[in-house]
């Protein structure tokens, strides 16, 4: 099964709480969104979407430039679902990250899970090469992976853990950090998950 068949039959098979990463209130994203006092006119892209609560909190604050993208379009078709008129507000974009492509730049990049699962060092600095390509000069990014005592693996699939320091040197080329936190995530097993966050501007 590739990756697409794997993505696409998670969101087809399971409901919202009955994955690991699900959160009604995305309180981390959001605390670093707000510290960064983005305008209500800026582009931002949430990658690996999912059927993320952060696109809804992105909608009931008014921002009208809103992009989600991830690699399965069953995630996408639940949330648009879950949205209901207000999916209307949002661009869709069905495509693994790492084939990315669009016609647009973004002021605030949103990842939170999605790069952990690049264990490969070519599609890491892939990654990075799109975010440097797509996110605008002074723009934010906010990237959330698995910490070095986070889980080893999700949703059956290998990931790769970062400290703060080692999350930070991946994208020192063309983006200055702005702060580091660790956040444990509580999922619907009742198990805790570490996490590591971190926000940056680009030079």
């Amino acid at each position: 099964m590739n990756k697409k068949e794997h993505w696409e039959n998670v969101f087809s098979q399971k409901q919202q709480n009955e994955v690991s990463w699900y959160q009604p209130v995305p309180k981390a994203s959001i605390e670093f969104f707000e510290s960064n006092n983005v305008s209500k006119d800026a582009k931002i892209i949430d990658v690996g979407s999912g059927d993320s609560y952060f696109i809804d909190y992105l909608i009931d604050k008014g921002y009208k430039n809103i992009y989600a993208l991830d690699i399965s379009e069953n995630a996408l078709n639940r949330l648009k679902n879950r949205l209901g008129e207000k999916a209307d507000s949002v661009h869709w974009i069905v495509s693994d990250v790492l084939e990315f492509k669009a016609d647009t730049h973004f002021d605030y990049w949103h990842d939170r899970a999605a790069f952990h699962f690049l264990s490969d060092p070519n599609d890491v600095n892939k990654y990075i090469s799109i975010t440097d390509e797509y996110i605008n000069k002074n723009g934010n990014m906010m990237v959330a992976t698995f910490s070095d005592s986070g889980p080893l693996k999700c949703n059956g699939i290998n990931i790769k853990q970062y400290s703060k320091g080692e999350l930070v040197d991946q994208f020192a080329k063309s983006f200055e950090k702005i702060k580091c936190v660790d956040e444990t995530h509580s999922t619907p097993f009742n198990t805790n998950q570490n996490f590591t966050f971190c926000s940056f501007v680009k030079k």
